[in-house]
């Protein structure tokens, strides 16, 4: 048998290990089968609730090439967290004389593995899901007590420590003679080295940069500082 490797994780918080430790397992079981690897798919920081994954579309499209027979997978999950992608890709890959082996779930090849790997693949959607609506109620509860959900800190605040943004006496009152010189018709230019690198490096990253576009409170419009 002629294998490679799939192996993901989804979230740029998780590390290089988790990808290190999935081959190393597909490995072992590969080498204890006495399936030969010829290669790995690897997809870093991609959820598997969406095959809008680079590797994994690599892999099924290799598929077709003949060049391998199976397709090795930490656990299903890596595979798709979607029934309907896993579904589907399973059937693709079928087609082309590829099977999905998982290395660390014992699923047979008989009646009663098709009934587990159901159950397996509807777990790992509903834990998906489960965990998307943990998260999503996490970050209301955050907004409703004022706190910062992440992201770029807004120019003039800086974060506490009980995670709530609090005015930054070294950069507020550039914003308040922004608005204030706005407010009376001038077009500003904002000199980034006043405001130190770090704001300035996240300012930079605006698609309108070296412009500063502010949404005035004033009025409901946008200015572009030039």
């Amino acid at each position: 048998m002629k294998a490679v490797i799939y192996a993901r994780y989804s979230s740029d918080n998780q590390r290089e290990e988790s990808i290190e430790g999935q081959i190393r397992e597909c490995k072992e079981y590969a080498e204890k089968n006495g399936i030969t690897i010829l290669r790995s798919y690897i997809d870093r920081a991609l959820s598997a609730k969406t095959d809008n994954r680079p590797e994994f579309q690599n892999m099924v499209q290799d598929s077709a090439k003949g060049l391998f027979d199976t397709v090795l997978v930490w656990k299903l999950d890596r595979f798709a967290r979607n029934r309907y992608d896993s579904a589907h890709y399973k059937a693709v890959l079928r087609r082309n004389g590829v099977k999905v082996v998982s290395a660390t779930e014992n699923i047979s090849d008989g009646p009663e593995g098709i009934i587990l790997e159901s159950m397996l693949e509807g777990m790992a959607e509903y834990y998906s899901a489960e965990l998307a609506q943990k998260i999503n109620r996490g970050l209301t509860e955050n907004a409703l007590k004022g706190k910062s959900n992440g992201g770029s800190i807004p120019l003039g605040y800086v974060l506490g420590e009980d995670r709530h943004l609090k005015i930054d006496p070294a950069t507020a009152p550039i914003v308040r003679e922004t608005y204030q010189r706005y407010a009376s018709g001038e077009m500003i230019y904002l000199d980034t080295s006043l405001i130190g690198p770090k704001q300035a490096k996240e300012l930079s990253k605006t698609p309108s940069y070296p412009y500063i576009v502010i949404k005035t409170p004033f009025e409901d419009k946008t200015v572009v500082f030039d």
